[in-house]
């Protein structure tokens, strides 16, 4: 362990000084107008959304994840990965596109030795609200005033995410920016992140770019076009989990994206190549890897930086099971920890189901821990480290603080954190 690493650790476990400012953070918030008055009601309404505690990371750790992050975009522009990627994907996923499918999310876990990827998301949540998290944060005590000033804080996140967009525009073959983008969820009033669709709605806004926010049932694909009842629609930031967009009720979507009428990021190639838990079995698959001639430094950070992950096949049913102790078992295409699995929770019953669908096994990577008040005494929750990240670089890194068996946004104390990366020991 360096002796960044070392402090941060130190400081994780051991300082529970909370850097939170509320008011700067409904401030911040309130920058988008129809955020301005659900913000007061967001500590009763979504208690557990943002912690007031941060997390302290070292330049090792940062560069770690780096590494990964653009190795994994140096195996994803293969042919050979896109291959075989694609070979059980499904008809929609086959379709080529320019755009590179919108920002990702990488799920880290951190520890002593390194750093391990848990996941790759196509359309990660929290992005815009942990931009306003970072900069509602002070220092709590003197003491901490130098760790502030030293400390990277993601000053051009925002600006490189509204970037992201544009790019995506201009990689499908566009010029200048979208007319029209409409940030399209299942219920979007109702979603547990809606404050984050109002931001990046003002974040277009602002940059001239109409916007709105849309159920995909408010979508209509006529005459060659999507239609929303302000207007033409050029541009859809897809947050939906139907990755496959094979909901009836996606059909207008579908549709418009199947003419190329409109831009989709993220798009079901983007979820193929990226998210599939399949992959994961690849990118940590030492022959496969060997096979795709990588630079040498780039297949040693995915060696050392993604958990063994293996696909659940019948014919391993016996030794998985008697391994289960070691192991995590998530659906290939699930999202936000649904159905996922440690394996000494796992009963014969749910073991079953397991064998029946499509699951890969992952050994398990524990979490460290962040030392949380909590009513009565201190807490130590788990957290992993979020890096979102476009075309091989990362522009934010953000913590998750939880208890239990998958991050959530139920715990005391939890929450987003904010990752600061400390600048020396």
């Amino acid at each position: 362990m360096t002796e960044a690493a070392d402090l941060a650790s130190q400081l994780n476990l051991g300082c529970a000084c909370q850097f939170l400012d509320r008011e700067r953070l409904c401030a911040e918030l309130s920058r988008e107008p129809a955020l301005a008055g659900i913000c007061p009601d967001l500590q009763h309404s979504h208690p557990h959304l943002f912690s007031a505690s941060s997390v302290f990371v070292s330049p090792a750790q940062v560069a770690s994840m780096a590494a990964v992050v653009a190795a994994v975009e140096r195996v994803v522009a293969l042919p050979a990965w896109q291959d075989r990627a694609l070979a059980d994907a499904a008809t929609l996923a086959q379709k080529p596109q320019g755009a590179r499918g919108g920002l990702l999310g990488f799920d880290f876990h951190l520890d002593a030795d390194g750093v391990s990827l848990i996941e790759i998301n196509t359309n990660p949540g929290g992005a815009l609200l942990n931009v306003a998290l970072a900069r509602a944060q002070r220092a709590c005590c003197a003491e901490t005033e130098s760790l502030f000033a030293t400390a990277t804080a993601w000053p051009q996140a925002e600006a490189a995410i509204l970037d992201v967009f544009r790019q995506e525009w201009q990689q499908a073959g566009h010029a200048g920016q979208p007319t029209r983008i409409a940030l399209v969820d299942s219920d979007p009033a109702n979603q547990y992140l809606y404050p984050e669709f109002l931001l990046y709605r003002h974040l277009f806004q602002q940059a001239g770019i109409a916007a709105v926010i849309a159920d995909p049932a408010e979508l209509v694909w006529r005459e060659g076009r999507l239609w929303h009842t302000e207007g033409a629609v050029d541009f859809v930031y897809n947050r939906l989990t139907d990755f496959r967009l094979d909901d009836p009720a996606h059909a207008g979507l579908r549709a418009a994206y199947e003419a190329d009428a409109i831009v989709l990021s993220p798009h079901p190639r983007a979820h193929a190549l990226y998210a599939n838990k399949r992959n994961l079995a690849l990118l940590s698959d030492a022959a496969f890897l060997a096979s795709l001639n990588l630079p040498e430094e780039a297949r040693q950070s995915l060696l050392s930086g993604v958990p063994q992950t293996e696909l659940v096949r019948p014919e391993r049913a016996e030794a998985l099971w008697a391994a289960r102790k070691t192991l995590f078992f998530k659906p290939l295409e699930g999202f936000g920890s649904r159905a996922a699995y440690r394996g000494d929770k796992l009963t014969r019953r749910v073991w079953d189901e397991i064998l029946q669908g499509d699951y890969v096994a992952q050994a398990i990577a524990a979490p460290s821990e962040r030392l949380v008040p909590q009513p009565g005494e201190a807490a130590r929750l788990k957290l992993d480290i979020r890096a979102y990240a476009y075309a091989g670089q990362i522009v934010l890194l953000a913590a998750r603080l939880y208890s239990g068996q998958t991050t959530n946004f139920r715990t005391p104390g939890g929450g987003f954190a904010p990752v600061w990366v400390l600048a020396q020991a």
